[in-house]
């Protein structure tokens, strides 16, 4: 390094020597330094989040005595704090996140609880920062999993997989239900896993339209991963420590057995990502589909079209024929790919005023309600249980379940309710 060089390092901004790393490329010549931003702008064009650096894991500049070798680096980080924040668990291949500092002013504007270290995380959750770190710790070979995992059939078919968290795991994930996922920005567009909202509110703006289009997203829940969620919460504010470290609290892979020397391991076969089971899944996928959402709702407003999303299920409806319906559909299926999703096509539906038009089970052709099948089989049900009744062979359980299949009617169209003999 000659003098003048020596002299602009003193006071330029801080260099990453990316000399090592592979694929480091620019004009076809070797990369050799990085220049660091901290001038604390922006963190992406068009968003508030600022990019404020942890100036522990910056570049340091080399002194006049480490250069002759008359003094030592400074220690900046414990080794506790090191060994966290350079673990598995904490590796990522972006460099500009890596070193990333809580943004106060984003997560007070988002109204979302300010936790600066994971020391913060653990006192709001009322567990120990070994506690956190225990169940925070992404494991290639877990003995003891803090999940249960088992199948239920689907209605259409096959088996759907449910990680259970277990009781430990699952009381901390409701602290951070309350306390962060429930205020998390969600589209108004969003009727799933929302106080005030249902499967009625998601499909009344589709009632008496001419042509309603369903789209259903693949693989919905595994396609939120851990590094999705991750980015999500820097974007809201938090420190690039604190987001990873939620991020696997909430989030995990699937795992199959391994048996090694007579000892079982749980590996892991995937991506973590938001598992159904978990409490906090839902409104973490809400919330990070909030630029599909309002892309897709703009797109529909433009057509003059109405648009809801109930967990993976969009609904389009409006006064549209078949031909435009099919052109709507092939911009959607785009917007959604580019959003880092897939349709799933063997679920799309098309419906005319022809024939029934459903929206999450919900008929919604001229009036909101149940089939007419559906409400036959009600009343069928309704007779079998008086004459149970009176032959005194009545089961409480399907008194129950009745009575809850009538109230789910009652919320969609009392009128539909009322129409169908009550049994005490």
């Amino acid at each position: 390094m000659g003098l003048l060089d020596f002299i602009r390092s003193l006071f330029g901004p801080p260099k990453r020597d990316i000399s090592r790393l592979s694929g480091e490329t620019v004009a076809g010549e070797d990369e050799v330094d990085e220049r660091v931003d901290v001038s604390g702008g922006l963190l992406k064009e068009h968003h508030r989040r600022r990019a404020l650096r942890d100036p522990r894991l910056l570049p340091k500049r080399k002194s006049v005595g480490r250069q002759l070798g008359l003094a030592k680096r400074k220690r900046v980080l414990s080794a506790a704090e090191a060994e966290r924040l350079f673990s598995g668990t904490m590796r990522t291949r972006n460099r500009r996140l890596r070193d990333l500092l809580v943004d106060p002013e984003q997560l007070k504007r988002l109204g979302l609880p300010l936790w600066k270290t994971e020391e913060e995380v653990a006192a709001a959750l009322g567990i120990s920062l070994r506690e956190l770190w225990f169940f925070a710790i992404h494991r290639e070979r877990e003995t003891q999993p803090h999940y249960v995992t088992f199948a239920i059939p689907k209605r259409s078919g096959g088996k759907r997989t449910i990680m259970a968290p277990k009781r430990r795991l699952k009381a901390i994930q409701r602290k951070l239900l309350g306390l962060l996922v429930e205020k998390l920005p969600v589209s108004e567009h969003a009727h799933a896993f929302r106080r005030g909202h249902s499967v009625r509110t998601g499909a009344e703006p589709h009632v008496g339209k001419r042509m309603v289009l369903k789209l259903d997203l693949k693989d919905f829940f595994p396609s939120v991963t851990m590094a999705r969620v991750r980015g999500l919460l820097i974007a809201c504010g938090y420190s690039y420590p604190v987001a990873t470290t939620l991020a696997v609290l909430m989030t995990e892979a699937e795992r199959q057995l391994v048996s090694v020397e007579a000892e079982v391991f749980h590996v892991p076969v995937g991506p973590r990502h938001c598992v159904q089971g978990a409490p906090t899944s839902p409104g973490l996928c809400n919330a990070l589909v909030l630029r599909l959402d309002r892309r897709l709702a703009g797109l529909a407003r433009k057509r003059g079209l109405a648009y809801t999303r109930y967990a993976d299920d969009l609904t389009f409806s409006g006064e549209f024929d078949r031909a435009a319906a099919q052109q709507f559909r092939q911009v959607a299926s785009r917007i959604i790919s580019e959003e880092g999703f897939t349709v799933n096509t063997a679920k799309t539906r098309l419906m005319g005023r022809g024939a029934r038009q459903s929206v999450t089970g919900v008929v919604v052709n001229s009036v909101l309600g149940l089939s007419r099948q559906r409400r036959r089989q009600l009343r069928a049900m309704a007779h079998r249980l008086k004459l149970a009744q009176r032959a005194g062979t009545a089961e409480g359980t399907e008194l129950a379940r009745f009575a809850g299949h009538m109230a789910y009617l009652a919320m969609l169209n009392p009128r539909q309710a009322a129409r169908i003999p009550v049994v005490d």
